[in-house]
């Protein structure tokens, strides 16, 4: 089974969206295959901060964030430079999307001069052409991470994950940069159901204009 419909462009630019264990990169690989688009993946685990922030956020959260913050920067940045939008591309998190961990995890003083590298970094990077928001409920969230085993994840405090995750609607509700498509993934299986995962693709690639909710059955 494939999605009845292609991209409309060659060129096309999708960038996946959600809190963490939503399923992003899970869909952002399955798209790309369908596509035969180039692949482009957060960096998560390269992150040396990582478990120490799980551990003690207040500790360690300026390092975390301007690591995430420079390493998305260089693979945006890498798109354009080897001109990789000759095909389509998927990327498994949208640039803009660090502020909203940086209002969550800094401090006053540290977000005041996060604020003033954002701007000059993001000015240069592209824009997807549109983006898809994945949505869960916390316990649907908490049950994948658990499944999926990354060790450092496993002392993640549920109410950091719902902070996460009100920020992140709070985020998505005033956006309109680029088409947006709100998907409910908790009845979802894009790794075990091929109808799943082609119901969903087809719906990403036929919506191009303004924000649309997908609820599948």
């Amino acid at each position: 089974m494939t999605p009845a419909v292609s991209p409309s462009k060659p060129d096309l630019f999708i960038a996946i969206e959600g809190v963490i264990g939503v399923g992003k990169t899970t869909l952002a690989d399955a798209l790309a295959r369908e596509l035969g688009a180039a692949c482009v993946l957060e960096q998560v685990e390269e992150n040396p901060f990582l478990p120490d922030f799980y551990r003690d956020r207040a500790r360690f959260a300026f390092q975390t964030q301007l690591f995430f913050l420079l390493s998305r920067y260089r693979q945006q940045m890498g798109l354009r430079q080897r001109d990789l939008f000759a095909s389509a591309v998927v990327s498994d998190y949208l640039f803009q999307k660090d502020r909203i961990f940086a209002g969550i995890n800094l401090s006053e003083a540290e977000l005041q001069l996060y604020d003033q590298v954002l701007p000059l970094l993001e000015r240069d990077l592209p824009r997807p052409d549109r983006v898809v928001y994945l949505r869960a409920d916390l316990p649907v969230l908490l049950s994948r991470i658990e499944n999926r085993g990354r060790t450092f994840e496993r002392t993640m405090d549920p109410d950091y994950l719902r902070m996460l995750d009100e920020a992140y609607n709070e985020f998505f509700f005033h956006y309109r940069a680029t088409p947006l498509l709100v998907v409910n993934t908790n009845a979802l299986d894009v790794v075990g159901s091929e109808r799943d995962r082609c119901d969903l693709i087809e719906r990403i690639l036929l919506h191009e204009k303004g924000a649309a909710y997908y609820n599948p059955a």
